[in-house]
């Protein structure tokens, strides 16, 4: 039974795309009901504009989250997603979100082994796991919950080696293409099973 997901998105849209192209080969029995996007004029956008997804674009400023963040979840609801996939979102969901979206369950995409470096984000984290000199970091889904940030429970976890050699940008790029396999594992946990 095939999945209808929404995926929340801020930029380039790498994981958006690795979801699109898993459906496009029938690796993810799912379909992306609504890209919501909380910047205009992104990369992500193009994605889901090139893949027929309907989008539509959220602002969010310190002044607006609040309202902007429940039009989301309100889009959301109203798409009929049945799970909700924050793929590269990079704004804290306010109460107004959950309120708007109800019961419907919210993944999240994270650039490292959590807990190990949770809290952070985007290039912080890889600058973070460098400096510290760990030998490991990777890419982790997790479920995502009212009022707290990186803390829901793992899903599915990659792990990738770090090089002495690794600079922050190094290192990104390889945990970007670990997060793309584990994206689509973790939906696929969602995608309830045929009817015998």
């Amino acid at each position: 039974m095939t999945l209808p997901i929404a995926v929340c998105v801020s930029g380039r849209g790498s994981n958006l795309q690795a979801l699109i192209d898993a459906i496009e080969q029938r690796r993810l029995d799912a379909r992306i009901v609504l890209v919501a996007c909380s910047r205009a004029g992104v990369p992500a956008l193009d994605r889901a504009a090139r893949a027929g997804i309907p989008s539509g674009v959220f602002p969010v400023t310190k002044a607006t989250r609040s309202e902007a963040q429940a039009a989301m979840g309100q889009a959301i609801k109203g798409s009929g997603a049945r799970l909700v996939v924050l793929a590269g979102y990079d704004r804290i969901l306010a109460d107004a979100f959950w309120d708007a979206l109800g019961e419907v369950p919210v993944i999240n995409i994270h650039p490292s082994l959590l807990p190990a470096f949770g809290g952070l984000n985007g290039m912080k984290v890889h600058q973070a796991v460098v400096a510290a000199g760990a030998t490991e970091s990777g890419a982790t889904v997790h479920r995502a919950y009212r009022g707290k940030l990186d803390e829901g429970e793992i899903l599915v976890q990659r792990r990738v080696p770090v090089s002495p050699r690794d600079t922050p940008e190094t290192l990104a790029d390889r945990v970007l293409a670990a997060e793309h396999d584990a994206l689509v594992q973790a939906v696929g946990l969602f995608v309830p099973a045929a009817a015998s």
